[in-house]
């Protein structure tokens, strides 16, 4: 059974976007997926961090920040939280990790790629302890 990981945090617009798509792009598409969303989205994911994951091959610029709904977290067995702190959301019945990750916005091009190659190793972890890599 595909699984679902929703990585959230309160703008969807940096941390959860790299989260997710680091993890479609590295995980075995036949075990599971992920989303992101935010709690109160932002209109567009950082410029910031769309360039630093264009160095890596990863395009956002079509990526758009969407609203955590109810509907979306139905069928998702993982929530992870960005260190969005009270701020984060909270859905009953997901198992939960929370990773404290600094917001990317605004932030030097060095810190942002520091940020991006952390949320990267992170994914990479949840990957191989659940055996959904490629």
């Amino acid at each position: 059974m595909m699984k679902t990981v929703i990585f959230a945090c309160v703008h969807n617009a940096g941390r959860s976007q790299m989260a997710a798509a680091f993890f479609n792009a590295l995980s075995d598409p036949a075990k599971a997926r992920a989303v992101s969303a935010g709690t109160q989205p932002g209109e567009r994911v950082h410029p910031e961090v769309q360039a630093a994951m264009a160095e890596v091959g990863i395009d956002l610029s079509g990526a758009r920040p969407q609203r955590l709904t109810d509907e979306l977290a139905r069928g998702a067995q993982w929530l992870i939280t960005m260190g969005c702190g009270d701020a984060c959301p909270y859905v009953p019945g997901l198992r939960r990790g929370d990773w404290p990750l600094e917001d990317p916005k605004g932030k030097s091009v060095e810190r942002v790629r520091e940020i991006r190659d952390d949320v990267r190793a992170r994914v990479g972890e949840l990957l191989a302890s659940e055996g959904w890599g490629r």
